[in-house]
């Protein structure tokens, strides 16, 4: 399939408006030659960490490890259990196996699509030492009760704010609100570098120093290795780059906003009609719109898909298949039916093209051909 015209990323737009400080960047650190931990991964680790508003950071391989090692960090491990949600990527359920705990779902809100908080409690055992609300799409979850429930059973929170670099909760940055959080620098991120990244952040010394361990080899200094650790060390060119990005995400992040605006208002006609549902911002949280999300009646779905990808608009879906019915966890012993909530999502769901340099124009073209496909349907399949 060719290129998209209006791609659901367009990374070479970003690109060639940072093209001249990325290069020297890059640039700069070939020159160093100093390719593993060195000056840049210091650096970002101190900004992103303000960026945050926590103290520490600790820069890793990916966004999987950051929750990996977090989980490790906090002494999660054979035998345990840790509660998460169903209707988010794999990776979030996959760290936790990694370290050898059971994931345990619980389903989502209808509204936010994140953790439904009402039901934590229910899949709370004597084993459970964690719980890892996932702000999806950009949407920070509930984090008051989370952490009430958790302080009230003696359990931790691992943020997995992967998708929400930015996003705010009560006017806290997410990310801050947990023991410990994890991010992921995937290229198409908020925050993306142009390669595999992540970060862990915290303000717990200990936790911090346990993830700075156990991403080296365990090893302190050179050769010296006090615990079995893994290599999941940040790249030094991949932190010169996020340092350059860093600097523009509040500005991106707004533009990611005011396009989630225009969607809204130009496909107002279709919300109160019924034929189409907008994401729904929590008035205690800062939406960042990693992705633009609507819904549309499941007998629908694809065909729109189908006719948006026809002419050139790079609309998917995230994600088509929900946790407990992938073939890797059918060992949970889930079945159709156990979380209702988000299988009815995940037929529903269909991502918009979202980045900050899509323009009014796109956006407005993007809702024309969601409008024309509606009038092409017949009126009997023209509802929800």
């Amino acid at each position: 399939m060719d290129r998209p015209t209006l791609p659901l990323v367009d990374l070479r737009r970003q690109y060639a408006s940072i093209k001249t400080e990325i290069d020297e960047k890059i640039s700069g650190v070939l020159k160093s030659t100093a390719f593993i931990l060195g000056s840049e991964v210091k650096e970002f680790e101190k900004e992103f960490a303000a960026f945050c508003s926590v103290g520490l950071s600790v820069g890793v391989n990916s966004g999987t490890d950051a929750l990996s090692l977090a989980l490790l960090a906090l002494g999660v491990g054979e035998g345990d259990e840790v509660i998460t949600s169903p209707n988010t990527f794999i990776a979030t359920a996959a760290a936790i196996s990694h370290v050898g705990a059971r994931p345990v779902l619980v389903d989502v809100d209808p509204e936010s699509y994140n953790i439904d908080v009402s039901q934590i409690e229910k899949g709370i055992t004597g084993k459970t030492r964690a719980i890892i609300p996932v702000h999806l799409y950009g949407q920070p979850s509930e984090m008051d009760a989370t952490l009430q429930i958790a302080k009230n059973h003696n359990m931790k929170v691992v943020e997995d704010a992967c998708q929400a670099h930015g996003g705010e909760y009560r006017g806290r940055r997410v990310g801050s609100l947990g023991d410990i959080s994890a991010f992921s620098f995937y290229p198409g991120k908020n925050l993306g570098a142009y390669g595999d990244g992540g970060a862990v952040v915290t303000d717990k010394n200990e936790l911090a120093g346990r993830i700075r361990l156990l991403r080296d080899h365990g090893s302190p200094k050179k050769y010296y290795h006090d615990v079995i650790g893994y290599n999941s060390r940040l790249d030094e060119i991949q932190a010169a780059v996020l340092r350059v990005k860093l600097r523009y995400l509040n500005v991106w992040n707004e533009k990611r906003r005011r396009n989630a605006r225009l969607y809204s208002e130009y496909l107002k006609d279709l919300v109160d009609k019924g034929l189409v549902s907008t994401p729904k911002e929590k008035n205690w949280a800062k939406h960042v719109y990693h992705l633009f999300v609507i819904q549309v009646d499941e007998r629908l779905r694809d065909k729109l898909i189908e006719h948006l990808n026809a002419r050139g608009i790079g609309a998917q879906i995230h994600y088509p298949i929900p946790i407990h019915l992938q073939k890797a966890y059918k060992h949970l012993g889930y079945t159709e039916g156990s979380f209702p909530v988000s299988e009815r999502l995940v037929k529903r769901i269909i991502s918009l093209p979202m980045f900050p340099e899509l323009e009014q124009q796109e956006i407005e073209h993007i809702a024309q051909e969601i409008r024309a496909f509606f009038k092409q349907m017949p009126p009997s399949q023209n509802h929800r």
